[in-house]
């Protein structure tokens, strides 16, 4: 969803991967430094250098690049800046394999903090009005970064804070993060794990484990901006789409809900049967679903034409934000609660209580059609 056009139209992504870092492929393996023999990391199949990814934080932490590889050949890279999906590398109709979302060659610009690019985003993804909320009758005043409210967080919110990454095999790894009390002005100290994990069927389970004390509210999402024709694709007209939604949440000044329902059906916000992206619609909006947390159930399909590549979505999450930017080609699908629930008691609750887990899980799943 919309951040702040100020910061994001200056920005273009390295979008396909490819040029040089192909061509350092050729190199061994081995390097002599200082007389020893040091390993280095291959270039990755999506044509990053995982060495471009390693530099040491501020707080004196160390970034690298972390890749998971399934049977079937299909990649996806992930680097600690906001626990971020840097590359997701997957077959097309011909056999040939393309990077889906937009990313960066190396670690510096999302250091910037200037995007959202395949981010971890919390501790509340989307908006929430006026930078403020009330829990247990404590009036808790958030840091704002857009307008007067606070979206994705606030100004340093999870999409830029350093993640430790465990990766437990080739499939397989745990970004973990722990917020403490008032940062960004949310209460509680946060214990906080995302596992990623990518199946033998092509898919990219994202699960979310959370705990807090005191209580504190918790919206979690993942940004990635998909191009399924790849990410160097000028359109994303080619594509189709279904959300198996027939409501969203109207919204008023700032983009921020109002608290109604409102029917999708003769708007063009009906994507209740698959059909082509209206491209000259822009989208920043939030669909209510109707799987009622069914992770079985299909939430979200998108498909292009021109490569035949398809992404199933499925979550455990009450609504998707679909979200066009004006910037770059690519689309949005991020799973999460309502924007500004705080404010809005007919949504569903975003408060977490410390006696309680936060759960959540997305998956996104790649095929052919």
């Amino acid at each position: 969803m919309k951040e702040n056009d100020n910061l994001y139209k200056k920005k273009v992504p390295f979008r396909g991967f490819r040029g040089t870092f192909f061509m350092l492929a050729a190199f061994a393996l081995l390097v002599v430094s200082c007389g020893k023999k040091e390993v280095v990391a291959p270039i990755t199949d999506s044509g990053l250098n995982p060495a471009n990814f390693v530099t040491i934080t501020e707080n004196g932490d160390t970034t690298q690049l972390y890749v998971l590889k399934n049977a079937n050949g299909m990649e996806v890279c992930v680097t600690n800046i906001g626990a971020r999906i840097v590359s997701v590398w997957v077959p097309d109709k011909d056999g040939n394999k393309k990077n889906v979302v937009i990313g960066y060659d190396s670690i510096q610009p999302y250091m910037r903090l200037n995007d959202s690019y395949g981010a971890l985003m919390g501790r509340y993804a989307n908006r929430i009005a006026d930078a403020s909320f009330i829990l247990d009758r404590v009036t808790y005043r958030l840091r704002p970064n857009d307008g007067k409210n606070t979206i994705h967080g606030g100004p340093r919110g999870f999409a830029g804070q350093f993640f430790k990454i465990e990766q437990s095999g080739a499939q397989s790894l745990t970004a973990s993060y722990f917020s403490k009390n008032l940062e960004e002005g949310f209460p509680g100290d946060l214990n906080l794990a995302v596992t990623y994990t990518l199946t033998d069927d092509n898919a990219l389970n994202i699960d979310y484990q959370a705990t807090s004390n005191p209580a504190t509210v918790l919206n979690l999402t993942n940004h990635s901006y998909f191009n399924l024709s790849g990410a160097g694709a000028a359109t994303i007209e080619d594509h189709s789409l279904y959300i198996n939604a027939t409501e969203y949440t109207e919204l008023g000044e700032g983009k921020i809900p109002t608290g109604n329902f409102v029917k999708v059906k003769n708007t063009p916000f009906d994507y209740t049967h698959l059909q082509p992206i209206d491209i000259k619609t822009s989208y920043d909006l939030n669909y209510v679903l109707l799987n009622k947390g069914n992770i079985k159930e299909v939430i979200a399909k998108a498909v292009s034409k021109t490569t035949g590549i398809s992404m199933e979505v499925f979550t455990t999450e009450p609504g998707v934000q679909l979200f066009t930017p004006g910037w770059v080609s690519s689309f949005c699908l991020e799973t999460q609660h309502f924007p500004d629930s705080p404010h809005h008691p007919n949504f569903p609750s975003t408060i977490l209580r410390v006696d309680s887990v936060y759960n959540s899980t997305t998956i996104y799943k790649f095929g052919i059609e």
